[in-house]
């Protein structure tokens, strides 16, 4: 599943191809064809992201909210203009793969354009597959297939299903902070099943959680309540330091440069191969890279966590 620092630059790249424009929207599947004409005709007038949720707004109050789940993901095609910012100071035409995290498996989120963009753009190809909703502006395309979520509603839905989440890192409003270790601090839940819930963290998958608890030096299974507040503070910080860094490089990478081969030669702007963009992330049975002791893998809130046990004990 897609993780936040996802989901905030595919908010972006809507903002940059769609906001202003009329819209035409239908649902190619047929599953979506009420909400598609609720929003057909009407102007976007932002894209917002909270956690791993998705809000497209129109100009008659209507939103357009997608949670891609396990298996939704967006393709987007058009003309030399259908341009975005899908990739921070590096602008490029959407469609251009993005890495959304490095699991094996094709997690969704952003896709390749099923037709590449062209100045003689002549409108969107045949929708293929089961197209959910689609999006046409006068310049280019997007497409949904396959999302856990996909509901036009009103302002006051939107703001309940805000309502229901906990504060985002890459939003990190104030207060935002101190309410995280609050929440943390009321809970005998082990940290690393606090960090997958939603309504305590939004936008944290398992990639983030597994490496947070080992960048922090956290027990797996230390009580949400077994932190000290300035410790879950620091927690919140470098959550937020490291989506951040997902947001502008389009992957997730925990690791420093000096982890990394070649170190200290590569350029700025250089990034490290899949394999030592981690620490504990699907690296079971190696070398834990600061200590020697093998990474374990055991299973936490129905999930798979890798972790140290030498590294980790506190």
């Amino acid at each position: 599943m897609p993780e936040g620092h996802s989901v905030h630059r595919l908010a972006r790249q809507f903002g940059d191809v769609f906001t202003g424009e009329r819209l035409s929207v239908s649902s190619p599947q047929g599953r979506f064809a009420p909400g598609a004409a609720l929003l057909d005709g009407h102007v976007m007038e932002a894209a917002t992201a909270h956690g791993k949720h998705l809000f497209l707004e129109f100009d008659h109050g209507v939103v357009l909210h997608v949670h891609l789940g396990l298996y939704g993901a967006w393709d987007f095609g058009g003309d030399a203009t259908f341009r975005g910012s899908s990739s921070i100071g590096a602008p490029r035409k959407v469609g251009e793969r993005e890495m959304f995290d490095d699991d094996a498996e094709p997690a969704g989120a952003v896709r390749a354009a099923t037709s590449a963009a062209s100045p003689a753009y002549a409108g969107p190809p045949a929708p293929v597959g089961a197209v959910r909703v689609r999006l046409v502006s006068g310049h280019g395309w997007a497409d949904l297939r396959g999302a856990t979520t996909c509901a036009a509603i009103t302002g006051a839905d939107a703001a309940a299903v805000l309502a229901r989440l906990g504060p985002d890192p890459l939003r990190n409003l104030p207060g935002d902070r101190d309410a995280f270790a609050a929440a943390l601090g009321r809970r005998r839940t082990p940290v690393a099943t606090l960090l997958m819930d939603q309504k305590v963290i939004a936008g944290v998958g398992n990639v983030y959680r597994a490496e947070l608890l080992f960048r922090q030096r956290l027990n797996p299974w230390l009580p949400g309540a077994g932190l000290s507040p300035e410790a879950a503070r620091r927690l919140w910080d470098d959550t937020a330091a490291m989506m951040s860094d997902g947001v502008r490089d389009g992957r997730i990478i925990t690791t420093p440069p000096q982890y990394w081969t070649g170190y200290p030669g590569p350029p700025a702007g250089v990034l490290p191969e899949p394999q030592e963009a981690h620490f504990v992330y699907r690296r079971h049975g190696l070398d834990c890279r600061d200590c020697g002791t093998p990474v374990a893998l055991t299973e936490l809130a129905a999930r798979k966590l890798y972790w140290c046990p030498q590294c980790q004990q506190a």
